[in-house]
């Protein structure tokens, strides 16, 4: 079977991660409860930032936010190698810009997620991804962002949504834990 994936806040704990960077950055105790309660994807409101300022904090952090500790979400790098482990084949579509693409493949790799070159789609808008994911044929794609899912809800694929705050408003089949995964699908 062929699985599709996307990166962050599906196979790792992205959003999290940057939050817990800008409490540093900006020297704000904002409560991990905020984080847990926000109902949109952007994360700077708690710390008082306009959209525009949020957009570049984010810009100013990528370096950071991409290439350090952030976490892969538990079971998620098991369940991968496992499903390669199979002879199934797993590709990774992700809306980081491009210029990432190849240090996103090793940071990746350094986690232990299974990678190959010809399989990592990287730098693509999320109109892009559905096509992509169209043409690859897969099987099961797993994403977070309602846009996307949504958009592929009528294919014949299997749609997860990766659960998250800001996904809660969709009826969709729902990960909540990579150990489900399995469960979740025929792999």
């Amino acid at each position: 079977m062929k699985f599709g994936f996307d990166i962050d806040d599906t196979l790792i704990n992205l959003r999290e991660h940057a939050f817990h960077i800008y409490r540093e950055k900006l020297q704000q105790d904002v409560p991990i409860s905020v984080f847990h309660a926000l109902d949109r994807v952007e994360i700077h409101e708690p710390f008082g930032l306009t959209d525009t300022q949020g957009k570049e904090m984010w810009s100013a952090s990528l370096e950071e936010i991409y290439y350090t500790s952030c976490p892969p979400y538990p079971n998620a790098v098991d369940t991968l190698l496992e499903l390669e482990e199979n002879g199934h084949e797993i590709y990774y579509i992700t809306a980081r810009p491009g210029e990432h693409g190849e240090r996103t493949k090793k940071w990746m790799a350094a986690q232990g997620f299974p990678i190959r070159d010809d399989r990592f789609f990287c730098g693509v808008k999320d109109e892009e991804k559905v096509e992509i994911i169209r043409e690859l044929q897969l099987d099961c794609y797993v994403d977070d962002k309602p846009a996307v899912v949504n958009t592929l809800k009528e294919d014949p694929i299997h749609v997860l949504l990766k659960d998250q705050t800001y996904n809660r408003h969709l009826d969709l089949p729902r990960l909540l834990d990579w150990a489900a995964f399995k469960s979740l699908t025929k792999g």
